[in-house]
Formats: C-alpha cells, structure tokens, sequence
C-alpha cells in the first residue's frame, strides 16, 4: 500500500505511441487539445529524431536505455537468427542495457510503469511493470504476480484488437475509447495503491488511429473525422489529469518539473508502400530458388543482399548466413551499388528514398554484430516494406498512415537542443528524477 502523506520528489512520464510533432503542435494550437497547449506555454515540445528503423520495438528500448540497438541489441520486431535466415521475435529478455527504472532502482526508488511497449514477458523491476503491446498474455505481462489480480477486477486492456479494427472503424472508435478507459483505471489504482517515486504510462491507441484512418485527421469530410478529434480530446483530458494531480502531489517547487511526455517516433500519410525485396530482386541483388517466395528462407545461393522488416537490408554475408556468398572484398561495391540505386528510385517522378544509412552510421556498440549492413529510410509518404510475395516493387494496402523518424516529439520543463535524438532522454529524465 501506499505511503500516505509521505512528501517525496516524484517524475511523471507520459508516452503517446506515434504522435508526430507536426500533429501535436497543430492540434493543441487549433483547441482540440488545450491541455497540450498550456503545457506548450509552460515548457518546451521539442521536434525529436529516433533510431533506426523508425518502429516500436526498436525505440521504446533506446528511450528506457538511453542507447542505440549496437548497445541495446533490439534491431527490430523481428531479427535473423544468428546463422539463420529464419526469423526470432526478440522480447525484454534480449535486453542488452538496463532501463531507466533499473537505474533508479540502484538508488532505491520504486517505479510503476504501465502498458510499456517492448517489456514483455515482464521481469523483475523494483516496482510494478505491465507490459503494453506486442504482449500477448496478461498473466506475463504483470510484475509482480500480486498485480494480476487487480488489472483483471479493473477489466484492464492491453490493447485494441487491431484485426477487427483494423477493418471495421466503428468499433476501432469504441475500442480505442474502451482501452482509454481502462488505463485510467489502472493508473488510478497503483497511484493510490503503490509507493512510487517514479511513474510511467503509455497510449498505444494513438498509434492504431493513424495507422488505419490517418487521412480522417485533416478531412472535414470524412465519415470519422470528428471521432478523431474527439479521441484525441480524450487523449488531452487524460493528460490534462495526469498533469494536475502530479502537480498537487509531486513535492516540487517548479510547475512543470518532473513532468514529462514524448512519443517514439512521428507519422504521415501513405502514397504508396515500397517492397524492397522486390527491388532487390529486379535489380539483381536478390534471387529466389522457387518463382514464389513465401520468405526469405527460400533465398538462392548467387543472391547478394535481402530484407528484414521493416526493410533493413543484409548482405548475404559468407560465414554470416548458411548460403552466404558475399566476402569482405565485394561488400563495400556492392553496399555502393545498393546505396546508389535506392538513392535514384523514383514514383511518379518523386525520389522515394530520403537517405540510405550504413551500419556504423546509426549504430554502436557491443552488440553490433547484430545490426544490418544498410538502413534506407523513405521520404514522408512512402513506407518501405519487406515483403517477398508482392510482384510489384509499388503498391498499397488498406493502412493510411506509417511512421517517420524525424518527427517524434519530447516535452519537458527545460528547453533542449535542437538535435534532440531519443536515447538523450533517459539522461535527462533521470537528472530531475534523482
């Protein structure tokens, strides 16, 4: 149980899944999100970049580690098994750095931490921990044991049911409004029912949103525009909450300190998705042993490169994967030759790719063995994909929005530096909560 009327220096940290910058601050500028809006004139929203590649499961570690995957090991949500071209799901045991309630556990402070992305199956914290998605039981998301039973009385969710919404958008609206509700339920009860000093809670439904009606944000017409609105309305109200009985209790002398938002990475709008795969294979990097490729495993021995998801690209290194044929003296041509074609791909006459990163650009570290040889990363609208099963480099699906690696946000009291990059903010939020 809680400590009642013990008066301790207490940090709050708010995530919402995906929420670029350029929607946060346009929102909470038009009204809809007026909780934003006074924090916007009390602190600083500041633009952030994230690591690559711009997904979940690689930057909410580099945000609880303050590192890059050569140090945190997380490359994406799925990896190569070592001598492999088969596939492994990495999960919080493959953690390679110790997060930020680790660290403040060494100096006996206490952490609840709701719905974090990429902790499942849930370990050991001095704390509570409940894993948020890709968790896929409660029972093995929850630490400590005792704390299962209170989430199953509250109803908790662990997220939407993405299939079903993904398809139907009126009970995507009612989902996301229903799991809302259920982490407000469960923030009340372990910030009346735990001793904490450091308490963190994210918003996943933010992300489902925009991935499957992104376009109903900016379309007055559109069937779901004002249920958009309305959604984030309640996203600000949560916030707004949080925001004011972390001030009334947090034991600190400024309004604002202690208090701190960010998403892990940025949105936009889909024009076309981009199977790099198939690029790869029509530009004679990549060859299959069937006409039909269901997976990378079905790889042909002359093949030069493929890609995982999101679309990281590996050589098909000798030594490095079982049909390897590609040896130290031909990488650095060939890594040219990819870099360079990537760079001229173009639709409709707009370049497609923004940049094409190598390995030793965007990681570093002890795990680095790890990591993809190239990281390309598209231009705003165009969302690189790793599929073998499509016959057209070019084509789309029924989401509307992807992900964007230079428009994540951060929130703090303190104005930051204008080359924010996530794995600062384990940094800064430890030096006020300390």
């Amino acid at each position: 149980m809680a400590l009642f009327g013990r008066r301790r220096k207490r940090t709050l940290v708010v995530g919402l899944d995906g929420v670029p910058h350029s929607l946060i601050t346009r929102l909470a500028a038009a009204g809809t999100m007026p909780n934003v809006a006074r924090l916007v004139d009390l602190g600083s929203l500041a633009r952030m970049k994230v690591t690559l590649p711009e997904i979940s499961a690689v930057s909410w570690p580099s945000f609880m580690t303050g590192t890059n995957p050569g140090t945190h090991g997380i490359y994406g949500f799925v990896d190569p098994k070592p001598g492999s071209y088969d596939i492994r799901f990495p999960n919080f045991r493959d953690l390679g750095a110790p997060t930020i309630w680790d660290k403040l556990g060494e100096k006996k402070k206490r952490s609840v931490v709701l719905n974090q992305p990429s902790t499942y199956p849930a370990r050991e914290i001095p704390g509570v921990l409940v894993s948020g998605f890709v968790a896929i039981s409660l029972p093995k998301a929850v630490y400590p044991r005792r704390a299962l039973a209170d989430l199953e009385k509250l109803d908790y969710r662990i997220d939407i049911d993405t299939a079903r919404a993904r398809e139907d958008h009126d009970y995507l609206m009612e989902d996301l409004a229903a799991t809302l509700e259920s982490r407000r339920r469960a923030v009340d009860h372990f910030w009346a029912n735990e001793d904490w000093d450091y308490f963190q809670v994210v918003v996943t439904g933010t992300d489902r949103l925009m991935h499957y009606i992104w376009s109903a944000i900016d379309d007055p017409s559109h069937a779901y525009h004002d249920a958009t609105l309305d959604y984030y309305r309640s996203v600000d109200t949560f916030i707004g909450d949080l925001y004011d009985r972390f001030t009334r209790e947090s034991g600190r002398a400024e309004p604002g300190e202690g208090f701190f938002m960010l998403s892990d990475h940025g949105f936009c709008g889909i024009e076309q998705e981009v199977r790099v795969n198939r690029w790869l294979v029509e530009n004679g990097f990549l060859s299959f042993e069937t006409d039909a490729p269901r997976s990378i495993e079905e790889i042909a021995p002359n093949a030069k490169a493929f890609a995982v998801a999101p679309a990281r690209i590996f050589l098909n290194r000798r030594g490095r994967f079982p049909k390897g044929r590609v040896d130290d003296a031909s990488a650095r041509a060939i890594m040219d030759e990819v870099e360079a074609g990537l760079s001229e791909l173009t639709h409709e006459g707009r370049p497609v790719i923004e940049h094409v990163f190598e390995r030793d650009e965007v990681y570093s570290g002890p795990r680095i063995d790890g990591a993809p040889d190239l990281v390309p990363v598209g231009h705003h609208g165009f969302d690189l994909k790793d599929t073998v099963r499509e016959a057209e480099v070019f084509g789309r699906t029924n989401l509307t929005g992807m992900h964007t690696w230079d428009d994540a946000f951060f929130w703090s009291r303190r104005e930051q530096a204008p080359d924010l990059e996530i794995t600062k903010l384990a940094d800064i939020i430890l030096e006020e909560a300390v």
